[in-house]
């Protein structure tokens, strides 16, 4: 289980990281943006975008913190020139 404090820690980093949260169900979230992601105490709450604007959710979903197993960096994707 993560803490509250601890997803808002990495959220707030700087430069922001994407990043992936991990629940019990084997279920994972892809983070690109921070603002679409609120933590509460017992909960986070996950936005996921809208195909036209980034930083604006179209719908979201609120997992129990309790259900949070894991937290990773989103691997960069490779650049396709060659050298």
């Amino acid at each position: 289980m993560f803490s509250h404090e601890t997803i808002k820690a990495r959220l707030n980093e700087k430069p922001f990281r994407p990043m992936r949260i991990i629940v019990s169900e084997g279920l994972s979230y892809d983070i690109f943006h921070p603002d679409l992601v609120w933590v509460g105490y017992s909960d986070v709450q996950i936005g996921f975008a809208h195909p036209d604007h980034p930083t604006v959710y179209d719908r979201t979903i609120r997992i129990a913190l309790s259900h949070v197993v894991g937290i990773e960096d989103i691997p960069a994707k490779k650049s396709s020139k060659k050298s």
